[in-house]
């Protein structure tokens, strides 16, 4: 079957009534016009995924009560009637146990961030994707956008030199007060160790800060010590980071996380300092990034122009001036899986270091990067090997 001739059809676990990411799966997987949403179990109560289905215009017959039911009755079906991949937007606790569902089953899996509970699930994800021959792709959204695919570019060439001082900021509000004692469901779990894991907001938003400096650099972070706070009173989990950073260069890092940062909405913030030049950009204004050389005037890169690399103008959908975001980034991760997918229906399956999305190596990454955050505070901000 040559799958470039149809859209892909995707499930979806998780992604149910009030939820939040699971809509914006939805609306990213489709921008393109490559995807179609088939199927779901889109929340542990069969009569929210009912709703949820019917809302969505889903046969009722492929709205299923439990994962474990879908992934098996899905493998079933015909090969022009199944999915061909799955999208898991559940809480952290559940996505090593309904990833082993869906690739035992053998589907190509698309799943949210950090990719499992554990480390130790982390390692074992990554054995049964490498046994399986499988796609999988994990969504850290912000390695989608243009500028910084762009500057992923500048990197990789050496025309940057080598890192001498990185600073990541991800600073947010969000859980400035307790939300999850007002009915709020995204804090509800995520301030809850038994659905969240070791990590906070370090699981949060801490691992997208990770996988942006290691994307765009393409120097590994070696060592790192580590501060976390947790300063509501009925919280355990962290709530505010600070780390210091040791790339394997020689370079040198801060990290920067906190929601509970008053007037911070999502501003994430990314400044590398290098031997040749530098780069700054912000997530809160995606279209431009400055560029510095020493002894020469300050540039304003802007998305969407004929200078940029083509890496950055594959991943941009319209013309400068008219803005691009959250969403566009999001989707072109989804690109890059539906690409990786096809190929593989196709019987002409990617080698993971062509994928152009994170893969299950990136979310081990992020695991390990969470747990050496967690020992090092824990320990007097001792340094630990990432």
């Amino acid at each position: 079957m040559d799958s470039w001739k149809r859209k892909l059809r995707m499930g979806m676990v998780g992604g149910g009534q009030d939820a939040f990411i699971g809509g914006v799966h939805r609306m990213v997987a489709a921008l393109d016009g490559q995807i179609e949403l088939v199927a779901g179990c889109f929340s542990q109560d069969p009569e929210n995924t009912r709703i949820t289905g019917k809302q969505l215009y889903l046969d009722p017959d492929r709205c299923y009560d439990t994962y474990e039911e879908m992934a098996a009755t899905e493998a079933k079906l015909p090969e022009d009637k199944r999915i061909d991949f799955v999208s898991i937007v559940t809480p952290n606790v559940s996505h090593f146990a309904i990833s082993k569902a869906f690739l035992d089953a053998g589907f190509h899996v698309v799943c949210d961030k950090p990719m499992t509970f554990t480390l130790d699930e982390a390692k074992a994800l990554v054995k049964l994707v490498e046994a399986s021959g499988l796609v999988y792709g994990l969504t850290h959204n912000y390695t989608g956008h243009p500028l910084i695919r762009h500057a992923r570019g500048l990197f990789q060439s050496g025309e940057m030199g080598t890192v001498r001082k990185a600073i990541v900021e991800y600073l947010q509000d969000f859980l400035s007060i307790e939300q999850e004692k007002l009915g709020q469901k995204q804090a509800e779990w995520r301030v809850d160790p038994k659905r969240s894991g070791i990590g906070g907001t370090m699981g949060d938003v801490g691992t997208h800060c990770l996988n942006l400096l290691e994307y765009v650099t393409g120097d590994p972070i070696k060592e790192l010590c580590a501060d976390k706070s947790t300063f509501l009173p009925d919280r355990t989990l962290d709530e505010d980071v600070n780390a210091l950073l040791r790339f394997k260069s020689g370079g040198k890092g801060i990290l920067s996380i906190s929601q509970v940062a008053i007037g911070e909405e999502n501003g994430l913030t990314l400044r590398v300092y290098a031997s040749e030049g530098a780069i700054k950009w912000a997530q809160e204004n995606p279209n431009y990034m400055e560029l510095y050389r020493y002894g020469e005037p300050r540039q304003t890169l802007t998305r969407g122009q004929d200078y940029l690399s083509d890496a950055a103008a594959d991943a941009t959908r319209i013309p400068t001036g008219h803005p691009e975001g959250y969403l566009e980034a999001f989707g072109n991760i989804y690109v890059g899986v539906a690409e990786a997918v096809r190929r593989y229906i196709d019987g002409n399956p990617m080698k993971t270091e062509e994928y152009n999305f994170p893969t299950v190596y990136d979310g081990l990454r992020g695991m390990k990067f969470i747990y050496a955050t967690v020992e090092s505070a824990e320990n007097n901000s001792t340094w630990v090997s990432v």
